[in-house]
């Protein structure tokens, strides 16, 4: 089997934002493939919503023999594991806009190989990470 290199961007702001994205670290190891890199931990305000609670972000790169699409099902599982409701993406659409909310964990994939992919629940690379510094801050420290 082919290992792929993905790219993770991760996201808490409730409960124990650190211990949230530790957990999921492991469990992206356990389930996705070996995490070979991993940034710093950085704490940034919400992007896209207001909220009293600040985000903890990272990104991993993780080594896979799973393809875009198992990358995909496992990582919303996982939220749904840490006990995240809502996993088609990361709020709820409301009149074709979307609405962010607060959230235990997010995993988003950001890279693929160099893989581009434009379907309606996957898209690879992501579409906004280059508008987030909260995702182009850490995956520099690792790329």
């Amino acid at each position: 089997m082919t290992n792929h290199q993905v790219y993770l961007g991760l996201g808490s702001n409730l409960g124990d934002c650190r211990k949230n994205l530790e957990r999921a670290i492991r469990l992206i190891d356990d389930r996705v493939g070996e995490v070979i890199r991993q940034s710093s931990f950085i704490e940034t305000e919400p992007w896209g919503f207001e909220s009293e609670h600040r985000f903890v972000n990272a990104v991993v790169l993780c080594e896979t023999t799973k393809t875009p699409r198992e990358v995909l099902l496992l990582t919303q599982q996982i939220e749904r594991d840490m006990g995240r409701r809502k996993v088609n993406g990361a709020g709820l659409m409301v009149n074709g806009q979307r609405i962010y909310t607060d959230r235990i964990v997010d995993i988003d994939i950001l890279l693929y190989d160099d893989l581009t992919i434009d379907e309606p629940d996957l898209k690879i690379p992501h579409p906004l990470m280059h508008q987030r510094d909260f995702v182009m801050i850490p995956l520099k420290e690792i790329q």
